[in-house]
């Protein structure tokens, strides 16, 4: 290991360029690390450590950042969520892998401890009914709406994540006449390609949608607010407000986010008794290990099937007549 002479934050370009190079990290997910760092550049400078080189970083220096974290108010004025703090520590802990991949000393990853959470182990999914309000809720007579709509039912029929729902372009998506049919190779986490399809709710709200498209633009969604330059491909922070704002409309669980969509996706799935090697397929997991957070949900729902259709349920009252 050696001791670096540059400082944290000078060491911040160079990360970014790791996660995109050799992370094969997607722009979105970039983006997103840039603003949970953000968060600590401005602890170091407002602490005054803005100097502090890799290997003088202490357990003290993340437990002081911890509170910091906890006194931060969000945009409604009201503290930041466990779960929100988390994320800017997973931040720092990726940042000091990047030191341990680069040789250089500095604090180990596990040494930034995450601030547990009530209910760690549960994830978040709708309901079909509640799936139903969702995609029901925009107006298909604004132009918004439709569009809306587009994103919500391609989220929900793919179980694309975001930033993969944004990277989409109008030409990968060829949808041809008379038919339901659509499949989209779409490339993920770690530069990993896969192929996703589309319910023929998704196709026909994609159809809709391309068909008040009067530019020639690239991006398959893209933004009606703000300047008319550019590509106006639209981000996943927009998509996560067109989300919430249904969510607000339909009076859904608050706690719904566009990776909701994605948790419901699986769940149904599994549910409906497909292999779970075949949803880690659907979901661009590497490794099953991911996948397997969603049996436990699924885990009382078939316990009660078991109970009511296996025949064993019915072995000693079967004994009991036999006797009589």
């Amino acid at each position: 290991m050696k001791k670096s002479k540059k400082t944290i934050l000078d060491h911040f370009q160079e990360f970014f360029q790791y996660l995109d190079i050799e992370k094969g990290l997607s722009p979105g997910s970039q983006e997103t690390y840039q603003r949970f760092l953000s968060r600590f550049s401005e602890w170091l400078e407002n602490s005054d450590n803005s100097d502090l080189l890799p290997h003088e970083l202490t357990d003290q220096h993340i437990w002081d950042y911890r509170v910091y974290l906890s006194k931060r108010k969000n945009h409604k004025n009201q503290p930041i969520s466990k779960k929100t703090r988390n994320y800017y520590l997973i931040a720092v802990r990726n940042l000091l892998n990047f030191f341990a991949d680069r040789d250089i000393e500095a604090l180990p990853a596990e040494k930034v401890k995450l601030t547990k959470q009530d209910g760690d182990n549960s994830l978040n999914f709708l309901k079909l009914d509640q799936i139903q309000k969702l995609l029901n809720a925009p107006d298909n007579k604004k132009r918004t709406g439709i569009r809306d709509g587009a994103i919500l039912e391609t989220l929900f029929s793919t179980g694309l994540r975001v930033a993969e729902l944004v990277g989409l372009d109008r030409d990968q998506i060829n949808i041809k006449e008379n038919t339901e049919d659509l499949e989209v190779v779409v490339t993920g986490k770690g530069d990993r390609t896969r192929t996703v399809y589309f319910s023929p709710r998704a196709v026909q709200a994609l159809r809709n949608y391309l068909s008040i498209r009067e530019d020639d633009l690239d991006p398959l969604f893209i933004r009606y607010r703000g300047p008319k330059t550019g590509d106006r491909r639209i981000s996943t922070r927009s998509v996560e407000n067109i989300v919430k704002k249904y969510v607000k409309k339909t009076g859904l669980p608050k706690t719904t986010t566009p990776h909701t969509l994605r948790h419901s996706y699986a769940t149904d799935l599994l549910a409906q008794g497909v292999d779970l090697r075949v949803i880690q397929e659907f979901l661009g997991h590497k490794n099953i290990a991911t996948t397997q957070i969603y049996t436990h949900i699924t885990s009382k729902k078939l316990r009660e099937i078991h109970k009511k259709y296996h025949s064993g349920q019915n072995l000693e009252n079967n004994k009991k007549n036999d006797e009589a």
